[in-house]
């Protein structure tokens, strides 16, 4: 335990990798990845189905192990420490599969002895905040109640990280609403959340920063804000007038779709050349909208895979 604390207070890192690759056979699961999360952040793991998102966790839990490279959680290797690892943290599968025959405080209970008298410290609360009956049983539960159950097995003994696969799958908007602010009070308290996802409005809401991982390889991690800042955004015009051909070519915008005088323009770069242009143009109203997470993803998979994204 000392050993993981002092690497912690050097690098600030939860989790390292360094060049993890894991092939299935002949056929890629991850190639090169090398990521780092910091203490106390909320990272987001961001890429389609395929990608390789449960490929990285199921190696941080030692579940698979990697062909090459390296892994550590709390300065720990993945793989000679697995079992001190996960003490520490609370885990969200992707795929939840829980026992149908027991009620859901049976399951709970059952999972909460494996970590000792505080295993299940949290339960009341949080089945309280997910408006969750563990009295009944698992066979009864709507997928919806069953990802609610993954939900508190995750968190109810207070680990110092989490690692969450698809966590909001099958929950409606209230139950979702309720998991962000778990999570952000999470963080507030000092924890580490590790969130895979595919869905780019939960990351951009909770996330500070965010990996992109493309066919197996990590393409970019960026802050949340900043990448959202540098990359394309929109601007919306409606025109009193019919304007020329040529009083429609702005610098730095490209025209996306006209419907009579409603314009929309994709915008990259500064702004000044192209505001001075749109003043000689008889503007009714202008409005740039805040480029979403979304906008700036999608030029990581042009053109190929946007058609793979949900």
């Amino acid at each position: 335990m000392g050993y993981s604390r002092d690497v912690l207070k050097d690098s600030g890192n939860v989790i390292t990798t360094s060049d993890l690759t894991r092939y299935y056979g002949p056929i890629r699961g991850i190639d090169g990845v090398n990521l780092n999360v910091r203490q106390g952040e909320v990272f987001g793991f961001l890429g389609p189905n395929g990608a390789g998102k449960t490929t990285t966790i199921r190696i941080l839990l030692d579940m698979i192990r990697p062909t090459s490279g390296s892994a550590q959680v709390f300065g720990l290797d993945v793989r000679r420490d697995s079992v001190q690892i996960r003490r520490r943290l609370g885990n969200l599968p992707g795929d939840v599969a829980l026992y149908d025959t027991l009620r859901g405080m049976e399951v709970l209970k059952l999972l909460g002895s494996f970590r000792g008298p505080a295993g299940t410290r949290r339960v009341p609360e949080l089945a309280e905040r997910l408006s969750l009956d563990l009295s009944r049983t698992v066979r009864a539960y709507s997928h919806g109640m069953k990802q609610k159950l993954a939900i508190i097995q995750a968190f109810m003994h207070d680990p110092e990280l989490l690692i969450l696969d698809e966590p909001t799958l099958g929950l409606d908007p209230l139950m979702q609403h309720e998991f962000y602010s778990l999570v952000m009070e999470e963080k507030a308290r000092g924890k580490t959340v590790f969130l895979s996802s595919h869905i780019l409005p939960e990351v951009e809401r909770v996330c500070d920063r965010v990996g992109i991982i493309r066919e197996g390889r990590l393409v970019a991690v960026e802050e949340v804000e900043s990448l959202k800042r540098k990359k394309l955004r929109k601007m919306d015009l409606v025109l009193k007038e019919e304007p020329s051909e040529a009083m429609l070519r702005l610098p730095g915008a490209q025209l996306v779709r006209r419907d009579g005088m409603r314009l929309e323009y994709l915008v990259s770069g500064e702004v000044a050349a192209l505001l001075k242009e749109v003043a000689k143009l008889p503007v009714q109203d202008i409005v740039f909208p805040e480029p979403t997470l979304e906008e700036a993803f999608l030029e990581f998979y042009q053109p190929h895979a946007v058609e793979s994204l949900v």
